[in-house]
């Protein structure tokens, strides 16, 4: 490695040691976000897909002396909000492939991961992305499947590594938010319940995440490991109708962590929302997820310009729709979708309209026929930062749809949780930012329903800071001083 060393360009070298010129996370930013040979050596390395390279193409990766770099940087282990250590995965998967053979690499790799993620396999199609890493989709699928049934079925028991007198713990929501909670409770030596209204866990992953962005059984091995740690979970109970606070409270649980996400969508507010054949995205995928039969017809328009419309078209065209038009009212640079998840529904063939708003929703006996939109231009920065759309007046124009969807926005339901916890203007729970406390004792809240939609990786983050709390809480030590156990993600 002393050879090597030595033929690293000056620039380079001065570059991976100074970490504080990293000011940018794209999404959970593990991979490629902090490395800087991306941007150095851009004829070796494909932006944003690092690691997918290396979980997925071993023999094409171990052909080469590219990623001995990996060895001393960890500029993305001190930057990843939630602690990984990147050079290690890399170098684990590539030693253990030469001796035994690339699946025992990926095992290694998702016990890595899971040291700071509960929720490796999921994390490996979600946040990873594999199909970013321009391999064959079917070694994608083959080698991360593979590995879940072979490593993470086998139920392994994991005693607590903390004992902190076994108080009984409730969270509310079975999503990463919830489970990442349950499982770092557990692993200090709580007594931890999870509470889902669903029949299965898994909350938003489940619900409403297409089944070719995370195959159910990489969820469902996760969530059988973290049981294995002896968290109970216990579906179709709707706290607030089923069960109350007061009572979880009454039935001896020290703590609540809520963690319910964001599943109420938002209305779109124009004549004709009412009529058949216009659905919710969420209402949309939950039904597909679920295995029901869904009737598109062969002309689909989905309404939004975030990761649930990009998801909502991209499964309407696997549903066998033959047209899907996708309408955002700004242009591409104020999507928020990622951009990533725009290109790859591009890619698909789904076709968006951008500046483009809808203003009335057509209808014949009862039903949707299509929708009168108007074409937009852009205004001064509103309160979102983004520059406010603007109708042009005489644009309007007729799209034509069997099926509209509209995925214009999610928000929190807090209709069911007592009037005495404090919700914001937003309509999410009013928390402390650093402990995650709400405005009743011993209640903590975090993920969706405490900042709104955000990513599956933020909600882990979440989750992780709640069980610091909740412990330093638990033992009546200052919960605000364990922010400190927080930094750098560990």
């Amino acid at each position: 490695m002393g050879s090597e060393t030595a033929s690293v360009p000056a620039e380079l070298l001065e570059t991976l040691l100074d970490v504080e010129k990293l000011k940018y996370c794209y999404e959970c930013g593990v991979c490629t976000a902090s490395c800087p040979v991306v941007e150095l050596v851009p004829q070796h390395y494909n932006p944003r897909s690092l690691l997918q390279r290396v979980f997925l193409d071993v023999e094409r990766t171990l052909a080469k002396d590219e990623l001995w770099l990996c060895a001393w940087c960890y500029r993305c282990y001190r930057r990843c909000p939630q602690g990984l250590k990147v050079p290690e995965i890399f170098l684990s998967i590539r030693s253990l492939a030469v001796e035994r053979g690339y699946l025992q690499g990926f095992k290694e790799a998702l016990g890595i991961i899971r040291r700071e993620v509960p929720l490796p396999a999921v994390c490996c199609w979600v946040c990873f992305h594999p199909e970013r890493a321009k391999v064959d989709k079917e070694l994608v699928d083959d080698a991360l499947q593979r590995v879940v049934m072979s490593h993470e079925r086998d139920k392994k028991r994991a005693s607590p590594v903390h004992k902190a007198g076994g108080e009984k713990i409730a969270v509310i929501g079975s999503g990463p938010a919830g489970l990442t909670a349950a499982y770092e409770l557990a692993k200090r030596g709580y007594s931890v319940t999870v509470f889902e209204s669903l029949p299965k866990p898994g909350g938003m992953l489940r619900k409403c995440i297409p089944e070719y962005r995370l195959p159910k059984e990489a969820l469902d091995a996760d969530i059988e490991y973290i049981q294995s740690l002896g968290v109970e979970i216990r579906t179709d109970v709707t706290v607030g109708k089923d069960i109350t606070l007061q009572d979880l409270l009454q039935e001896g649980y020290k703590a609540i962590f809520v963690a319910t996400g964001a599943h109420k969508s938002r209305k779109l507010g124009v004549e004709g929302e009412e009529l058949k054949g216009v659905v919710h995205a969420l209402d949309f995928l939950k039904e597909v997820n679920l295995g029901r039969k869904v009737e598109l017809g062969d002309r689909v328009v989905v309404i939004g310009g975030g990761n649930v419309a990009m998801d909502a078209a991209r499964t309407a065209l696997r549903l066998g729709a033959k047209e899907v038009n996708v309408l955002y009212r700004r242009s591409r640079e104020e999507m928020p979708a990622n951009p990533w998840e725009v290109k790859e529904a591009e890619s698909d063939d789904v076709k968006i309209q951008f500046l483009v708003a809808p203003k009335k929703i057509l209808g014949k006996d009862g039903r949707a026929t299509g929708m009168e939109c108007i074409r937009m231009r852009l205004g001064e920065p509103d309160e979102s930062g983004r520059r406010a759309p603007i109708s042009i007046e005489g644009s309007e124009f007729i799209v034509e749809a069997d099926t509209i969807i509209l995925a214009v926005g999610e928000a929190p339901d807090v209709a069911l949780l007592p009037k005495e916890l404090e919700v914001t203007e937003a309509e999410t729970i009013a928390v402390d930012p650093v402990t995650l406390e709400t405005s009743l004792p011993g209640v903590f809240a975090g993920g969706d329903v405490a900042t709104g939609p955000a990513t599956v990786i933020e909600a882990i983050v979440a989750g992780k800071r709640a069980a610091v709390s909740i412990d330093r809480y638990l033992r009546g030590e200052d919960v605000g001083a364990g922010e400190k156990s927080m930094e750098g993600g560990s």
